[in-house]
């Protein structure tokens, strides 16, 4: 009895706190950009360099493109200090831009919502914009920043959300089955810990985590194996978790074992 209590209140708790998290993200609209305000800033400033570091002449061996990256050299310093100036103009209107932005009330959202949902990119125009455009330059970024980080919070808390809601299913579908059980609910119990932990002293870090694809594929792995058990669980009578089990119990010399539910 205590063991499946302890499950359930387990189960519970990752539910409600995860499924909390993700209708946060539909229900308070400013809820993420509070939330990560400064890993968004760090985020748009980190794009906005690589995005214009990374403007250069046009690939490919037709003879425009041979005569445009001529130019190109050709103009290089000049190209290189307009670089230069770009980012530092950008840094220093930065904090206005992004205060202006992070209005929700502020008509310029939705055009760069709308920009991001058609793949706006950014061009060597910009190598030369007005300060108008600079302050554009910074805002669509700072959206598309938002948007897919949106986007992210709401696959990593979806899926916790919906594995810890699985294991508590079990608990009561498959009540013989609560031996079998702790090892996915120790594997999520670790997870949640985890990121409680980097939630409250590392905000950066949990949400590069969850904000970098190979980090973010990394994890949803993780989930992905507690999830296999559970469907092992459910719907395969536990055998390949009771051999796991049985090998871990008879590696540390036990003599506890389970048998298939």
């Amino acid at each position: 009895m205590v063991q499946k209590a302890s499950l359930r209140i387990v189960g519970v708790i990752g539910a409600v706190t995860f499924v909390t998290f993700f209708v946060l993200t539909f229900s308070t609209p400013g809820w993420i950009e509070n939330f990560a305000q400064e890993f968004i800033k760090y985020e748009v400033a980190k794009q906005i360099d690589s995005r214009v570091d990374s403007i250069g002449p046009p690939a490919g061996d037709n003879a425009l493109s041979k005569f445009a990256s001529a130019v190109y050299k050709k103009n290089q310093v000049r190209i290189d200090g307009l670089k230069n100036s770009l980012k530092v103009e950008a840094h220093e209107k930065m904090a206005d831009a992004l205060a202006e932005i992070r209005n929700l009330d502020c008509e310029c959202r939705a055009k760069w919502v709308k920009a991001y949902k058609e793949s706006f990119k950014s061009n060597i125009a910009l190598l030369e914009a007005a300060n108008e455009k600079v302050v554009g330059f910074i805002q669509s970024t700072y959206m598309n920043v938002v948007e897919d980080l949106k986007r992210d919070i709401r696959i990593f808390t979806g899926s916790n959300a919906a594995v810890f809601v699985m294991l508590l299913l079990v608990s009561f579908l498959k009540p013989r089955a609560v031996a079998h059980l702790f090892l996915p609910g120790v594997l999520l119990v670790l997870a949640t810990a985890i990121c409680s932990y980097f939630y409250i002293f590392e905000q950066n870090w949990l949400l590069t985590v969850i904000h970098n694809d190979y980090l973010g594929f990394v994890y949803m792995g993780y989930i992905g194996l507690v999830f296999s058990f559970l469907c092992d669980i459910a719907f395969n009578r536990a055998r390949v978790t009771t051999k796991i089990l049985n090998a871990f119990f008879n590696a540390i010399g036990s003599a506890v074992s389970v048998v298939p539910c």
